[in-house]
């Protein structure tokens, strides 16, 4: 059991999907913790091996070169009560793969087929003892069909890139007109590339955090794992939570 869990809750695999900059890492951050559960960022994984790729020059179209460097790296997350640090052949990078180089190149890496298997295998072992929440794209529809508890977390275009420039190092962030279009692009190519494209599973719990505080989207994903808890009926999902 996770340092800091409860016995509040049963062993779950709890999934977030959903598009770039609808919250969905300061939401799962959140509500891993209140549920004492382990939280993995899939994303930081892809951005990971972007990161890798980059510093040994491989194209992201590359995948005979992507395969043979899945093949040889080591990912590992180190959990605490403080939160994970992503290491990439023992080394800590979890401060450097936030940068708008890293992004893209997770981006385009995230649809390629040898690093998608190799991460698939990982995701799976990291939720195989349950009490986790992860946060992806595709974890409710490819990595997890079978997850307890699925949610799609969606907010406005509008509101996704003034949060997206929000967080971003100012020396590092584009113009907002600039990041939206970024976003809107990243949307298209998530939501149209053939392997397991971004689209919320069928039993998906769909919530709407524009208007929303992490606080509140947290607070009515609660509600929604009580009263599943409460009758029973982990995995059935519903269209929406109030």
């Amino acid at each position: 059991m996770p340092d800091g869990a409860t016995t509040e809750f049963p062993a779950l695999i709890v999934t977030i999907d959903g598009p770039a900059g609808a919250g969905k890492t300061t939401v799962s951050r959140i509500l891993a913790r209140r549920m004492g559960y382990r939280y993995v960022d899939t994303g930081a994984l892809y951005r990971a091996v972007a990161l890798a790729a980059l510093e040994e020059g491989i194209g992201a179209e590359d995948d005979e070169a992507l395969a043979l460097l899945c093949g040889r790296v080591k990912l590992d997350l180190v959990f605490s009560i403080e939160g994970s640090r992503l290491l990439l052949d023992g080394r800590d990078i979890t401060d450097h793969i936030r940068t708008r180089q890293v992004t893209a190149m997770a981006s385009a890496v995230s649809a390629r087929g040898p690093v998608r298997q190799f991460l698939l295998s990982l995701q799976r072992r990291l939720g195989a003892e349950k009490r986790v929440v992860l946060e992806g794209r595709d974890m409710g529809t490819v990595v997890f069909p079978g997850a307890d508890v699925k949610f799609f977390l969606e907010a406005s275009l509008a509101e996704r890139a003034r949060r997206r420039h929000a967080e971003m190092d100012p020396a590092d962030r584009p113009s907002i007109e600039a990041l939206t279009g970024e976003i809107e692009r990243r949307d298209r190519n998530d939501s149209s590339r053939e392997l397991a494209p971004l689209r919320p599973a069928p039993d998906a719990v769909h919530l709407d955090a524009t208007d929303l505080s992490p606080d509140e989207v947290v607070s009515r994903m609660l509600n929604h794992i009580r009263d599943n808890q409460c009758s029973g009926t982990f995995g059935t999902g519903s269209s929406d939570a109030q």
